[in-house]
């Protein structure tokens, strides 16, 4: 196979191809022996038809579409493997010579095929770059968040007779109106006041409501079929509670852990808060690498791959003519499609393996933010063929790990800091890198099983 290679833009290239007829003889004979099983010829077995036989009733220019089109794919994958650029896009393919139909067999496939390629990047050298993220530190009142937060899991709630303010909890009665018909309705529903989670105005209407006490206000409904719509809504506050919260002694701190005394518990506390700081200084690491890498490495991201996933976003949306949501989301949609480039290179660069268990663990995570069964989450993406985006999407997520490694991260005190329990280790890559291949090499030893079967039939 010959694959000449046109660039036609930085991110689009023309691939011409020509194979000859001896590389398409297997995917011809594979034809003769499909269609021979498919057809009855008087005097002939079915299958055993012979391939002149079969020229003269279907026409051997039958015979080698079907090759071509059982083959075209693989001659495609093969060619672009050789131009050594990865495809973002499906290609558009045009075949432009065939093998012979008629006569002596012989003659080539000819195609090309022009498609939109990932730009071609060079990252900065990792182990001179240098990081800087905020320093931990865990102050008193860190710790009496915290400990405030552990009071209210165990505080109790009592009504009271005032007006309602922040922080009261408050079982509402909620009509929505829109042209004088009510739309939607719910009763009973605890709501605590500040928390800004259900209607937008609702805060303001309640403060200062006592117990079965109404206010009206006009806000947009945030769901069901009249979402977005400006709607007339009046709440009804038919309880008014305050929460109380226990005394911070000895007695709380055997009640709510498995400590004796405020003191051990509140050293406890600095331990989770310090964790948790810590937690969030890997991923500001994470997140300044990755800015730093945008900064520093310049590419125009492919117009046609943008317009894709923008496309796809919006029939996500059922907004498929809303160019208005269009615009509005495209810068979005640059710097994801930006990010996604870098991060696959960093990956191929870092030699990022994905073993089964860190895949299961993204699924498990994924489905669980769907709020779906992890079975049956991964059926559904096995059935819309997504699981090897999945593997790429852990593997971006790994090499901004297995990256800030090499990188010097310091804090804003100047100190090193030790990244090592939230960035896994050189050795725990290359476990998953050998049972990634270990996983390639058992596939490629069933499909070589498969095909001497399929060849003795």
């Amino acid at each position: 196979m010959k694959t000449t290679v046109e660039n036609l833009d930085p991110s689009r290239i023309k691939l011409t191809v020509e194979v000859p007829y001896e590389e398409l003889k297997p995917s011809l004979d594979a034809a003769y022996k499909e269609i021979g099983s498919q057809i009855q010829v008087p005097g002939f077995r079915r299958g055993h038809v012979p391939n002149r036989v079969i020229d003269q009733r279907v026409g051997r220019g039958t015979v080698i579409q079907e090759a071509v089109n059982n083959k075209l794919s693989d001659f495609y994958r093969d060619a672009i493997t050789e131009a050594e650029r990865v495809p973002m896009l499906q290609p558009e393919v045009d075949v432009v010579e065939l093998p012979n139909a008629a006569g002596e067999n012989g003659g080539q496939l000819a195609f090309t095929a022009e498609v939109t390629v990932r730009p071609v990047i060079e990252l900065p050298d990792l182990s001179k770059t240098e990081l800087t993220v905020d320093a931990v530190e865990v102050t008193d009142e860190d710790v009496d968040t915290e400990l405030d937060n552990l009071r209210a899991r165990f505080g109790s709630l009592k009504s009271v007779g005032r007006k309602a303010k922040t922080g009261d909890f408050v079982t509402i009665d909620l009509k929505a109106v829109i042209d004088g018909e009510e739309v939607d309705s719910i009763s009973g529903v605890s709501y605590e006041i500040g928390k800004g989670n259900m209607l937008k105005g609702l805060d303001t209407a309640l403060r200062g409501l006592k117990t079965d006490e109404s206010a009206t206000f006009t806000t947009e409904l945030a769901g069901g079929e009249h979402a977005g719509e400006k709607a007339e809504v009046t709440v009804t506050a038919t309880a008014v509670k305050q929460r109380e919260l226990p005394k911070v002694d000895d007695e709380f701190a055997q009640l709510a852990s498995e400590f004796d005394t405020v003191e051990e518990l509140r050293e406890d506390l600095i331990k989770q808060v310090t964790e948790r700081k810590t937690g969030e200084q890997a991923v500001a690491a994470r997140d300044v690498l990755l800015e730093q890498l945008r900064s520093e490495v310049s590419f125009d991201v492919p117009e046609a791959v943008v317009e894709a996933e923008i496309a796809q976003h919006l029939q996500a949306e059922g907004k498929e003519s809303d160019e208005e949501h269009a615009k509005e989301i495209r810068d979005d949609i640059v710097t994801g499609v930006r990010d996604q480039i870098i991060l696959d290179v960093l990956a191929e660069d870092l030699k990022v393996g994905v073993a089964q268990d860190e895949l299961l663990e993204f699924l498990f995570q994924t489905a669980q933010q769907y709020g779906m069964e992890p079975a049956q989450f991964l059926q559904g993406a096995q059935q819309a063929g997504q699981i090897p985006a999945f593997v790429s999407e852990v593997a971006r997520n790994k090499s901004l790990a297995m990256a800030l490694r090499q990188a010097k991260v310091v804090d804003s005190k100047g100190e090193a800091v030790d990244l090592s329990a939230y960035i896994g280790s050189d050795e725990d890559d290359a476990a998953a890198a050998a049972e990634a291949a270990a996983v390639v090499a058992a596939e490629a030893s069933e499909e070589s099983t498969d095909s001497a079967e399929s060849g003795d039939e």
